[in-house]
């Protein structure tokens, strides 16, 4: 059973995708071979910093357009949704074809419209979840720069190109070091997000409820209001899952964060300047991009960076990194959104020793 038509998301979102910036070809190749070349450079003093080494061999960042963006997302969420499409099929009493079909498409659309948002907007990401590679020679996991989107953000705010593409490899190549240098981390992530899935409620009428109180979100949200679509698509069994990923989620945001800041000024000459256009720039959206991202919950997102980031520094400010990398260590050593919040009682559970006073 095909729950969304990614045909059809694929060619929505890269319809309706805003066109990047216009570059000549020569400046084209350039940003792309400077990407990958700092890249590497940056997974070398986040490696340094961090202290976690992996037996992984470097890997060049992925460079791609929008277009490509799309169509990379596509294929991690088909690979994510997987074993939810497989419990549908499998469903004793299935909604008729046609049900199946129109719904497939709407839902294909919609995605499509998302994917088209956010595309002009991501800088880059850690892709955690690929096609399986028959071959089992490829990484489990890519890096990938959205090129436009960096050269666009660059002028906008009148930085210096070659600072702030190392600046957002630091943050990005972080979380290729935590996934490839924590054996355990990507399958714990992978099982929550199937855990979540399959919690889900899947008879009519508590998707037409759901559907409901997502309308009213949306209402909420366009007159100012606080709520997220998250929010109200999920069961009260998937709350409790959603915790355990948005503290895990909270965890490796706020690292890659804190590893950003912290190594920048000794590589980023110009770091000052450009966290604090950065900052202005996510402020000084319209406010169809402030609803959107509300809805969407990228305003969660921004909150986890900063949220996560204040953890890793506190903690690290107490007992040191090694001591801080003990979160590495299993699921049970990750901190709880408590914890999170509270970093002196993680550091009391998991290292062992009361935390210092300051």
């Amino acid at each position: 059973m095909q729950v969304i038509d990614w045909d059809l998301a694929v060619s929505t979102g890269t319809r309706l995708v805003r066109p990047g910036p216009q570059v000549s070809r020569e400046e084209a190749r350039q940003a792309v071979t400077e990407l990958r070349t700092l890249s590497r450079e940056a997974e070398g003093h986040v490696r340094e910093f961090t202290k976690i080494h992996t037996e992984a061999p470097p890997q060049p960042a992925t460079i791609v357009d929008r277009p490509g963006w799309i169509r990379a997302n596509v294929e991690g969420f088909r690979v994510v949704l997987e074993p939810l499409t497989e419990r549908m099929g499998n469903n004793d009493n299935p909604p008729p074809a046609i049900v199946t079909a129109v719904g497939s498409r709407i839902t294909g659309v919609e995605v499509g419209a998302v994917l088209a948002f956010l595309a002009s907007r991501v800088l880059g990401q850690y892709e955690l979840f690929l096609p399986p590679d028959p071959t089992g020679q490829e990484p489990t996991g890519r890096l990938t720069l959205v090129a436009p989107n960096i050269v666009n953000a660059e002028r906008e705010m009148n930085v210096h190109p070659r600072d702030f593409r190392l600046w957002v490899c630091l943050h990005e190549e972080t979380h290729r070091v935590q996934f490839t240098g924590v054996p355990w981390l990507r399958e714990y992530v992978r099982s929550q997000m199937t855990e979540f899935l399959l919690a889900s409620d899947l008879d009519l009428p508590t998707i037409l409820e759901r559907l409901r109180s997502a309308a009213d979100t949306v209402a909420d949200v366009v007159r100012g209001g606080e709520g997220n679509l998250i929010d109200v698509i999920q069961s009260p069994a998937q709350k409790e899952i959603l915790d355990r990923l948005t503290a895990v989620m909270t965890l490796v945001e706020g690292h890659g964060d804190y590893v950003m800041d912290a190594v920048g000024p000794s590589v980023v000459p110009s770091v000052a300047d450009i966290r604090a256009k950065f900052a202005a720039r996510r402020e000084s959206t319209s406010k169809f991009d402030r609803t959107v991202r509300k809805l969407l919950g990228i305003e969660l997102k921004m909150k986890q960076y900063a949220e996560g980031s204040a953890f890793v520094r506190h903690v690290v400010g107490k007992v040191g990194m090694d001591n801080f990398n003990k979160v590495w260590t299993s699921p049970e050593t990750l901190p709880t959104i408590a914890e999170i919040a509270d970093p002196d009682t993680w550091i009391n559970r998991v290292v062992g020793q009361p935390a210092l006073e300051s």
